[in-house]
């Protein structure tokens, strides 16, 4: 008997997209996913940033659902601050924003999320980079430097540019936002956010809480006749755990039936679905970038602060944040309390900077050292296996070889330079040697994250600034 007969023209619009979607329960699970992707990231735009949610909509998301998109619909519920979508009525789903933590989408038997209040901001550690207007660059070279990250494609893909911001010796020397942004709009750095993870985590380890080798502390996996036991939390941070929790390299309608795209949009504790993974290959032994390994630690973290979200964000500001001097953070957190990090901090490009400049100085801010000894080296330094890409310990790295290593060289990123990176073009690249953070934001949908043009603007920068 064929499922869900009265969608049988939209099943096959669907499948045209993702031939692999031939089952009732995949178009289901795509469904779900699809729904919980456009209300939270609808939402988060729209409540958290204050965004329009419609702009929003066809620049960031529309391209990814691709022919899907025509049978997706929303609900932008302002009063009430919530959004709802579904897939061609296959789902549904709502997300809500809750001061202090975002949107989360809602599932059956989460308890209802509870407004956080953190106390007053003290004064940061990290100096000023700069007043609250607007730094227009002075150096011509600067300026058309900046014009070249602005510039778009005649037509699609676009990479609608939306922040890019230069800070040199501890000042920052030329920003620019696209209409509708600004100084102090905060932007999603989806995988960004793992690199804000290594922070969290080494502020850890630097405290003696934890060790990066070793058994992971994931009580499912205690027993050492468990072969997942022998998972260490450096396993993890580097991508190679061995667990089979699929990928998020890519993100288009394809892969909406992978396991990272269900546990991040339509699962309500991500971590208890990562630890459940089987192991595919020996830890260590093989990289797979994926969002489960970072989902994992960020419950790691949970548990070492407190246990739930209200300790997780005092950690986070007390810890970091704060003395950073980052003062338009939303961390996102799922029902069970654990902060998204594998993808889902949203923070103002100046604040990106300002997280780069902590590991532009070694972990050391204000003469306080907030990393451990050797934390930024571990970051940068080449994870093996991810040589086609360039992978380190929560930051891609320039510091080895492969293909994607030497693209970015060959475009103009120096060989000591490592970033954190995010979808959609999404860039805080630390470069040691030139005492520079440049910071890129946007919604690219050309290749490589718009890689090729974030090594131009960093080429150039390089050499409006003496390089």
């Amino acid at each position: 008997m064929p499922c869900l007969p009265r969608h049988l023209a939209t099943l096959t619009l669907i499948a045209a997209a993702a031939p692999s979607l031939a089952a009732c329960g995949g178009i289901g699970d795509l469904a779900g996913v699809s729904s919980g992707y456009v209300s939270h990231q609808l939402c988060s735009a729209a409540f958290t940033s204050g965004l329009d949610p419609e702009v929003y909509y066809r620049e960031a998301l529309a391209p990814s659902l691709s022919v899907a998109g025509g049978l997706a619909h929303h609900h932008v519920d302002t009063a009430a601050r919530t959004v709802t979508a579904d897939l061609a009525g296959l789902a549904r789903r709502r997300a809500v924003f809750t001061p202090g933590l975002g949107c989360r989408v809602e599932h059956p038997g989460d308890a209802a999320p509870v407004a956080i209040a953190l106390p007053p901001q003290p004064p940061a550690l990290l100096p000023p980079i700069a007043g609250p207007d607007l730094v227009t660059p002075t150096d011509p070279a600067l300026s058309t430097a900046l014009d070249h990250a602005f510039g778009e494609t005649p037509s699609g893909p676009h990479r609608f540019t939306k922040a890019v911001v230069v800070v040199q010796d501890g000042k920052l020397i030329a920003e620019r936002y696209a209409p509708g942004y600004g100084v102090d709009t905060p932007i999603l750095g989806w995988s960004m956010t793992k690199s804000v993870t290594n922070a969290l985590l080494g502020i850890l380890v630097r405290e003696g809480k934890i060790s990066m080798q070793g058994p992971a502390p994931i009580a499912a996996w205690s027993d050492p006749k468990d072969p997942r036991h022998a998972i260490s939390l450096d396993n993890l941070e580097r991508m190679a755990s061995g667990l089979d929790i699929g990928q998020s390299m890519t993100q288009n309608i394809s892969t909406g039936l992978d396991p990272t795209a269900h546990m991040v949009f339509d699962t309500s504790d991500m971590a208890a679905y990562a630890e459940r993974a089987r192991l595919k290959s020996p830890p260590g032994t093989a990289w797979t970038y994926t969002n489960g390994n970072i989902l994992l630690l960020s419950r790691v973290i949970r548990d070492q602060v407190g246990g739930d979200a209200p300790s997780v964000l005092r950690f986070a500001h007390r810890e970091l944040f704060d003395k950073l001097g980052m003062t338009k953070v939303t961390l996102e957190f799922d029902a069970a309390g654990t902060p998204i990090g594998s993808s889902h901090m949203w923070a103002s490009a100046r604040d990106w900077a300002r997280f780069g400049m902590l590991y532009l100085d070694d972990g050391v801010v204000g003469g306080e050292r907030i990393l451990p000894v050797g934390w930024t080296d571990y970051s940068a330094r080449m994870t093996p296996g991810s040589e086609t890409y360039g992978y380190g310990a929560g930051f891609w790295t320039n510091r080895g070889d492969g293909d994607g290593v030497r693209r970015r060289v060959g475009g103009g990123m120096p060989t000591d330079s490592y970033f954190a990176r995010g979808s959609q073009g999404q860039y805080t690249i630390i470069i040691p040697s030139r005492k520079l953070v440049i910071v890129r934001m946007g919604m690219a949908y050309t290749p490589y994250d718009d890689m090729d043009t974030v090594a131009r603007l960093v080429r150039e920068v390089i050499a409006a600034t003496g390089g």
